[in-house]
Parts: C-alpha cells; structure tokens; sequence
C-alpha cells in the first residue's frame, strides 16, 4: 500500500496545526518531520519542542529525518518528544548497527537514508534492522527541489533486495516528489512518498495531497 507522508518543511509554521489536519484531511498518514543542524546539511530547522507540539494536535506517526552529523546524540531527546520513526544518515553514522538498535530500544521504529551519490548495496549489512529505507532524491538540505531520474534505479534495487533476501522493509523517497514524478516513483517501488512543497503550496494542502495520494494509487494499480 502507498502512504503519504506530507513534510511540514514546506508548512506554514504560523499555522501549522492546521496545516497538518488539512494533509490528514486528503490522505496523509505520516507526518515527515526534517531535523537539520547547519552542519550536514546547510539549513537548520526545528527540533524536540516543535515536535512535542505537534504530538498534541495530531495522532499520525511522526516520521523524523535527522540531517544532523551526530544522530545518537538526539535520539532520546526526540524518543521522549514524541517521534515513532527515526532515519539516520548513512554517510555520518560511524557506527550504523549501534545507532540503529539505541533508535529500536527508544521505542522508535529505525530506519537509514542514503544521498543520492551513495550506493544501495552498501546497505546490505543492516536491511534486516530497519523498518524502512529512505532514498534521497535530491541533495538534502532544502525543500522544492527537482528530483534526480537516477533515484528511480536506487528504488528498484532495493525491491530486488528486498525480495531476493526475503525482507520486509519500506522503500521510503523525499525529494521532487510531485504530480509529475510521483508515478514513476510508485512504478520503481517505493511505498512511503514524501511531498513538501507538492502538498503544501499555495495553501492547498488538503487538496493538494489527496491529488497526489490518487496519482499514486492509480500508479500502483497499474503496476500490480
């Protein structure tokens, strides 16, 4: 089944409860919350109080994406506010298996993300820890971005190995996922479609992700 998971990135932060009622309203059911910290990536966002916040005014899981150089250092912080999945960075973990079983012992569901430089099967060691991987389709740090074609390669691999070693992951991308994108998307074989700036522009968010959660399901219909 295909989710969608709205990325309040591209809220409205003076509205952002509302905001996220009115993504619920069209069809989201993950919310994606983006941790940055000025050093991984080039932005910096919000952290544990925005998300205990949001915890209060909607009962989606949270799903955060830590863009931070030293993820242990937040993952009871962000347990403790709320969060029921956390992905961390391949590329700054030194010590992924470690990180990703603290994550699963806080409670929070674990899952890795990869850039779109870096290779899937370098993954291969921990698909069997985490609940879903999340394919970078743009280069992190900034929302309304254009998606990167070679991603949709990245997904596939990831069905196949999936399959081939009998595991049951998620296949979760974030980046230029739009009407015009989120098709193909679904057909390589992701399953956790992350939109920011598609669902939350010009104020629409609610029609906006319902237009978007019916693109994809039609897409993966017709590749069933």
């Amino acid at each position: 089944m295909v989710e969608l998971l709205p990325s309040i990135l591209s809220a409205d932060f003076a509205h952002l409860a509302d905001e996220v009622k009115a993504a619920e309203r069209g069809g989201g059911t993950v919310i994606h919350f983006d941790v940055m910290d000025g050093h991984f990536v080039p932005n910096l966002t919000i952290g544990p109080p925005v998300l205990e916040s949001l915890r209060k005014v909607t009962r989606l899981p949270i799903d955060c994406h830590m863009m931070v150089e030293n993820p242990d250092d937040f993952v009871e912080a962000f347990a403790e506010g709320g969060a029921d999945w956390m992905s961390v960075h391949y590329e700054v973990c030194r010590n992924l298996h470690r990180t990703l079983q603290n994550i699963k012992h806080h409670g929070m569901e674990p899952a890795v993300v990869i850039n779109p430089a870096t290779a899937v099967d370098l993954l291969i060691p921990v698909l069997d820890m985490v609940h879903h991987v999340l394919v970078m389709s743009v280069n992190p740090g900034f929302g309304g971005q254009s998606f990167i074609p070679y991603s949709l390669v990245k997904i596939r691999r990831l069905k196949e190995l999936r399959e081939e070693l009998g595991l049951n992951y998620r296949i979760e991308v974030d980046g230029g996922v739009a009407h015009d994108t989120i098709g193909q998307v679904v057909e390589a074989g992701a399953d956790l479609l992350v939109a920011g700036s598609a669902v939350f522009s010009h104020g629409r968010a609610e029609q906006n992700a319902r237009e978007l959660l019916q693109a994809a399901q039609v897409a993966a219909a017709a590749s069933a």
